[in-house]
């Protein structure tokens, strides 16, 4: 894969709903493919009309982070994104990576929201997994070749919201627990720290 191309979709994944979060497989519950499917529908519809709305970058950030709050599943993203360390961490230190991951996040992808000006997502197909639902749809960006975007679906938390990404076996999750981890390292393990500078970033 062209590194220009890999860059683009990963930009896609995570500004779509930026986003990864993490998930322990369990038994579905409530949720229901053709709920599942609505997240989507209506998820890629918002991301959608951001990208065709021409507005300013900072717009389009404010855009996305209500975007990434309301389908994603941003506490267990956080805490996944700290890794073991969340583990060590205080409720309050949680609580406050929580929202600098979130800023950070929305920040990182959103100033790249002008790339996909022009392009569209669309949802092609829904399938029932162990830990929820997996719903494929087809990224198009103007000058490149259309590639897969799959969300996966849960309600773990109480309603329907995405948990994961995969761009073409990508797992964005995962990515960004690594960003997250060497930082920290970085950091020597300040927690404290971390929270600052994400803050900052954001």
């Amino acid at each position: 894969m062209p590194s220009n191309l890999f860059t683009r979709r990963s930009f896609t994944a995570t500004a779509l709903g930026a986003l990864a979060v993490a998930f322990l497989p369990r038994p579905v519950l409530a949720l229901s493919e053709a709920g599942a499917r609505k997240l989507v529908d209506t998820l890629v519809a918002d991301i959608n009309q951001v990208i065709s709305s021409g507005k300013s970058e900072a717009a389009m950030i404010k855009d996305f982070e209500r975007i990434f709050v309301r389908y994603a599943d941003v506490p267990i993203m956080a805490r996944y994104a700290l890794g073991s360390d969340a583990r060590r961490a205080s409720g309050a230190q949680i609580n406050a990576f929580t929202k600098a991951f979130q800023r950070y996040i929305s920040t990182k992808y959103g100033k790249r929201f002008r790339e996909f000006i022009g392009g569209k997502i669309e949802v092609k197909s829904a399938r029932q997994i162990k830990a929820g639902y997996e719903i494929r749809s087809t990224a198009y960006l103007q000058g490149q070749a259309p590639f897969d975007v799959t969300f996966l679906v849960s309600d773990k938390s109480g309603k329907d919201l995405f948990f994961n990404m995969f761009i073409e076996g990508v797992n964005m999750l995962l990515t960004e627990r690594t960003e997250i981890g060497a930082m920290l390292d970085k950091r020597k393990g300040n927690i404290d720290q971390l929270i600052a500078d994400l803050s900052r970033m954001g």
